[in-house]
C-alpha cells in the first residue's frame, strides 16, 4: 500500500463552514454524526495504532477542536459523553501534579469512587494521568459503558479531593469549590450516559 493519505479536515474547519448556514441543527447533526462515525470506525478497527492516535489527538492539537465539535452537545448524547471523556483526560494530563494531589486526597475519602475508577492506592501524578488515558482508551477498545462508569468514578474521586482542598488554607477556596461542583456534575452525567448506553438510548 502506498503512503498517500486522504487529507483530514479538522473539526474546526467543518464548524466554520457550517456556521455560515445559519442553521444550528446542522452543527448538532454534525456532532452526532462524527461521534457515531468515530466510535464505530475505531471500535471496528483491528489497528491498535488508530486507538492511540484518537487518544493523542487532543494532546497534539489541543482540546479546542474537540470542544468546537462536541462541547455543545447535551450530556445524555454520544457526542456529549465523548466530550466529557476527552475533557476529563485532557484536564488531568494538562496538570498532572494538581490532578494527582486532588485524586490522592479523594481516594482517602471515597472508596466507592476508587473502586469504580479502578484506581490503586496513592498513585503518583503520572499514574493518575495513565489511569485517565486507560479509561479513555477503554471507550474505543473495550465496553463503552464500563469506560463511562470508570470515568464517572474518576471524576467523583477528583471532586471529593477538590472539595477537601477547598477547605485548606493553601487553596483558592472559591475556585476549588467551583471545580468540585463541576467534577461532581460530570461524574453524575457520565454515570447517566453509561446507563443510557446499556439501554441502547445514548444517541
Amino acid at each position: 500500500m502506498g503512503s498517500y493519505h486522504k487529507p483530514v479536515r479538522r473539526p474546526g474547519d467543518v464548524i466554520e463552514v457550517l456556521s455560515g448556514s445559519g442553521d444550528p441543527a446542522d452543527v448538532t447533526a454534525l456532532a452526532h454524526d462524527t461521534a457515531h462515525a468515530l466510535l464505530s470506525r475505531v471500535r471496528g478497527s483491528s489497528d491498535p495504532q488508530l486507538v492511540e492516535a484518537v487518544i493523542a489527538y487532543a494532546d497534539e492539537h489541543g482540546i479546542d477542536d474537540v470542544a468546537e465539535l462536541w462541547s455543545g452537545a447535551e450530556a445524555d448524547t454520544l457526542p456529549g459523553a465523548l466530550w466529557r471523556l476527552y475533557l476529563l483526560r485532557f484536564t488531568v494530563a494538562d496538570n498532572p501534579a494538581g490532578a494527582g494531589y486532588r485524586f490522592r486526597s479523594g481516594l482517602m475519602l471515597d472508596t466507592v469512587g476508587q473502586a469504580l475508577a479502578g484506581a490503586g492506592n496513592m498513585p503518583t501524578p503520572e499514574e493518575v494521568v495513565d489511569l485517565a488515558t486507560e479509561i479513555l482508551r477503554g471507550a474505543f477498545s473495550g465496553d463503552f459503558d464500563v469506560a463511562l462508569d470508570r470515568a464517572s468514578g474518576f471524576a467523583r474521586v477528583l471532586a471529593v479531593g477538590s472539595n477537601e482542598l477547598a477547605g485548606s488554607d493553601s487553596a483558592d477556596s472559591e475556585a476549588e469549590t467551583r471545580l468540585a461542583t463541576g467534577l461532581a456534575k460530570m461524574s453524575q452525567e457520565l454515570a447517566e450516559a453509561a446507563r443510557l448506553w446499556r439501554a441502547d438510548r445514548l444517541d
